[in-house]
């Protein structure tokens, strides 16, 4: 993207009939501000996407944006490039092969944000998105890609309850670790139990291996996107998922390449390159305040986030095995893989 509301590469493949808009199904993508509550150039995308989709279409903005999740991560630190990756499903028969499939939960409002009803209205939109995948088994989910509410308090009102938090950090911190749970009880990765609620930021040992949560203020409700194995979609687009143990984790990066077909030694090679589609990954500062026993300065200071200092970090030691800085490097991994953690994604033909 040459600015936020850049679309001009989808607008020619629609122009052109090679991709049909009414075969869009999400879009997952990275945009150049600064990842924050306040970070406008996502909802700018959105508003700009909705908006091309409507002229091919013929759907109103609206109709489409209950329809088309629209996961967006901003901030493009170090060597990341702004970019987007569109999924899109052709009709055909097949006989097992990745699918996907997306649901939107029920409005969340701003008290339920970070609290169980967060939870549960997450786990639900999973369970809604594996049925509309056409996948039964939890197991043969291998990716679960989240964006969840965040609390806007200018929003609230007088009357309304209290929400757990109304700073900018803690507020998109809760909405994720929140979604993240939520993944997790829809998979069979934690249980139900009366404590989850007070888990979320605390507890880090629940939490899931597969879901990949960003959150902001420019949507109400949890779009979720689910990739796995399921019966009736052709083959098509390989997907290989791995968990980070630390930032630092570059045997687990070159591990999901190479589960996807594409070997970096160290690098990926040109034409391998070309059969990348798409990477996504999630991590985050260690609370602990080290990694490998080296203290790190990843800190929420007044001059650079700690989320920033990490999506850059994180994002170059991906980037340098990709061979490409158009990647999704998201921070905030709260209970999204071991504490300190996250996970990685590739797609590839």
């Amino acid at each position: 993207m040459a600015h936020p509301a850049d679309l001009s590469a989808l607008e020619a493949l629609l122009a052109a009939g090679t991709l049909r808009a009414e075969e869009v199904r999400a879009i997952i993508g990275k945009t150049e501000g600064n990842g924050g509550l306040n970070d406008f150039t996502r909802g700018y995308f959105t508003q700009s996407l909705m908006l091309l989709l409507a002229r091919f279409t013929g759907e109103t903005p609206a109709a489409l944006a209950a329809r088309v999740p629209c996961v967006l991560s901003g901030g493009t630190e170090g060597v990341l490039s702004p970019h987007y990756t569109v999924f899109a499903v052709q009709p055909g028969e097949g006989a097992s092969g990745l699918a996907l499939g997306t649901a939107f939960s029920v409005p969340t409002p701003a008290w339920e944000v970070g609290r169980r009803a967060q939870i549960e209205a997450v786990a639900s939109a999973v369970r809604a998105a594996m049925a509309n995948a056409g996948i039964t088994d939890p197991a043969d989910v291998a990716l679960v890609q989240v964006k969840a509410p965040a609390v806007q308090p200018a929003a609230l009102r007088p009357q309304d309850p209290a929400p757990r938090s109304t700073a900018a950090g803690p507020a998109m911190a809760y909405s994720r670790a929140a979604a993240a749970l939520g993944v997790a009880l829809a998979l069979g990765e934690v249980s139900v139990s009366e404590d989850l609620e007070a888990a979320l930021l605390h507890d880090f040992s629940r939490y899931s291996n597969r879901a990949s949560i960003s959150s902001g203020i420019e949507v109400t409700c949890n779009e979720v996107v689910v990739f796995g194995q399921g019966a009736g979609w052709a083959p098509g687009p390989r997907l290989a998922v791995r968990p980070l143990a630390d930032a630092l984790d570059l045997p687990a990066v070159c591990a999901a390449f190479a589960a996807a077909g594409l070997p970096a030694t160290p690098q990926l090679a040109p034409e391998d390159l070309a059969r990348l589609r798409c990477v996504l990954v999630k991590g985050e500062p260690d609370r602990r305040g080290s990694i490998r026993g080296a203290r790190h300065t990843m800190l929420g200071d007044t001059d650079l986030d700690a989320q920033r200092h990490l999506r850059g970090a994180l994002g170059g030691l991906v980037a340098g095995v990709a061979g490409t800085g158009q990647l999704f490097v998201s921070g905030g991994a709260e209970h999204q893989g071991p504490e300190g953690g996250g996970l990685i994604a590739v797609f590839a033909e």
